[in-house]
């Protein structure tokens, strides 16, 4: 009876292995002769399909499984658009080389038209800000990879006009927030009605529902500042990327379009690393930077701000050169034109931690001290009051002084006739002495009611200030002014100001006595320290010379008394 059970059970676990072969053998003969019929009865599938709609295929596939790179949003200005493109983490950034400006018109593939960009900069959310040529009336502008057709195109994404817009904010030491905008058209050095205004916070600002208010601190010239909501100073991290905020009008014309992405740019209060700075706006300044700089140094300077208004030159070179000299030196690109005033104060504030005091000067402008101390020393003298938050300096202009073509030991070299009277100061401030509405006139800042300024005899320290060079510079320097409320010198408005030059008019045409105008004395004062300063013993060339500058110089200027005697 044992043995019976125990050759059942035997016999159970045979059988159900049996049948378990057979099932997988069935299975393997069906999968099998299903793949050969399918390869069979329909091979035309594979051999028809064409190409182009194979890598649409392919597209979406890689749409759907990784991330990839889109337009956040673009920037109509007069001469240019602003493309702002927003990439996945660990994605590798295109180059200029890479990219092609896609213009659209209304649907119309016949309109289509491409451009290159002029330059591709970085942003301070690692992105990439695309500048493309002037976008046509009618037309969108979008971007598409060299390797690709124009149908590959990434999309547009919300395009916005310059003089209506949120452009740049910031989160200041005190945790408010500094809002920069163009088109409020508020007076110059004024302060404006706060309750008319209020900060919006977001990602998405057509979902009302989720977005966040806050009263207005201070509004003066283009800068409202807010405080800043806590959850929006202690929120989490989103996905949908860093907060945008916005201004809008009460009882007006609405909420203002955004592109400001709230970041900081300032470290916690420490001790100060530098005790002088230098900010400046310039644009394509290539020509001139290192001799501003070396002079700089050399007189006492630590640290420089150079923001760059639109340069289309070497400049990003020159920098990284004068970087690699070892002078702390920094770009930040400000492609926002007609607004040096807000330059200034978003350059105030980036300073504010690093630096005792900072100078708010141009590249043409230099600080000459007849006594040759340095400049810090001056600064000390005239502060032994804690109650001093800015000095003032005198300008006197200088003229082409009989050149034609540009000097090659440079603009302190070459530059020694000037104007009798001094011109209007500029400012070395102590940032914590600012006023809170950081109203500034480019010359000087608003100050807090507890500080004062200080002056500076023209006979201790001014500024030479080489306004009126030769006309091929001159002319590039005033074709655009970067200042909010001077105009432009082509513009027929405010033609006696002082901001102007004077008798030249609106017409970029080289008077005939260029060359000899604004010389009312001979200065040389500064020119004989630069020699005796700054001139290598060896070579008997100034620091910030270069031999081949100096050849293709002299080279040029052989070629313009050639012309001139042909002619």
């Amino acid at each position: 009876m044992k043995n019976r059970r125990k050759l059942s059970g035997v016999c159970g676990t045979w059988r159900t292995f049996f049948w378990f072969v057979v099932l997988f053998v069935f299975s393997f003969v069906l999968f099998s002769t299903m793949f050969v019929f399918k390869g069979k009865f329909r091979p035309v599938v594979r051999t028809t399909i064409s190409f182009s709609t194979a890598k649409a295929v392919l597209r979406r596939e890689s749409v759907t499984l990784s991330p990839s790179v889109s337009i956040r949003e673009a920037v109509k200005l007069p001469e240019q658009t602003l493309v702002f493109l927003k990439y996945p983490p660990s994605l590798r950034l295109y180059t200029k080389d890479d990219l092609i400006c896609v213009f659209s018109g209304g649907g119309d593939s016949s309109k289509l038209r491409k451009e290159y960009p002029t330059a591709v900069d970085s942003d301070k959310f690692n992105g990439q800000i695309v500048r493309c040529p002037e976008t046509p009336r009618g037309y969108n502008v979008s971007l598409a990879v060299s390797r690709w057709t124009a149908d590959d195109h990434i999309p547009a994404g919300p395009t916005h006009q310059w003089d209506w817009l949120v452009y740049d904010a910031v989160i200041d030491h005190d945790n408010s927030t500094v809002v920069f905008v163009k088109g409020l058209n508020l007076r110059p050095g004024r302060v404006a009605d706060v309750s008319r205004y209020e900060c919006v916070y977001g990602w998405d600002f057509a979902r009302h529902n989720r977005l966040i208010r806050s009263d207005v601190i201070s509004a003066a010239q283009e800068i409202i500042r807010c405080r800043t909501p806590l959850t929006v100073l202690d929120g989490p991290k989103s996905a949908h990327g860093p907060v945008k905020v916005s201004v809008r009008i009460k009882g007006g014309t609405g909420m203002l379009p955004s592109i400001a992405q709230l970041g900081r740019i300032i470290n916690p209060p420490r001790r100060k690393p530098f005790e002088m700075c230098v900010c400046t706006m310039t644009r394509n300044a290539a020509a001139v930077l290192r001799e501003w700089v070396m002079y700089h140094a050399g007189i006492g300077v630590q640290r420089w701000f150079i923001y760059d208004n639109n340069s289309d030159d070497d400049i990003i070179a020159e920098i990284r050169d004068l970087e690699s000299r070892g002078y702390n030196i920094s770009r930040h690109f400000w492609p926002w034109i007609k607004t040096q005033e807000a330059g200034f104060s978003n350059c105030a504030i980036r300073a504010r931690s690093d630096c005792d005091w900072v100078a708010f000067i141009d590249v043409d402008e230099f600080y000459y001290i007849p006594s040759g101390q340095s400049l810090t020393s001056i600064i000390r003298n005239h502060t032994v009051f804690d109650t001093i938050g800015e000095i003032r300096t005198p300008c006197h202009s200088f003229g082409p002084s009989g050149l034609r073509n540009r000097p090659h030991g440079g603009v302190t070299e070459g530059y020694t006739c000037r104007v009798i009277l001094p011109e209007r100061h500029k400012s070395i401030l102590r940032p914590e002495a600012m006023n809170d509405t950081l109203i500034n006139v480019v010359h000087h800042f608003h100050l807090k009611d507890e500080f004062t300024f200080a002056d500076v005899d023209k006979d201790v320290m001014v500024i030479n200030h080489y306004k009126y060079q030769v006309w091929d510079v001159f002319k590039e320097k005033f074709y655009r002014r970067v200042a909010t409320y001077v105009a432009d010198w082509q513009n027929d408005e405010n033609v006696g100001s002082r901001d102007r030059a004077p008798g030249l008019g609106t017409r970029p045409v080289e008077p005939p006595d260029w060359a000899e105008r604004f010389c009312e004395v001979n200065d040389t004062g500064l020119r004989d320290q630069v020699w005796e300063r700054f001139k290598d013993i060896k070579t008997h060339r100034l620091i910030w010379e270069r031999e081949e500058d100096e050849d293709r110089l002299k080279k040029a200027s052989l070629a313009h008394t050639r012309i001139a005697q042909q002619i």
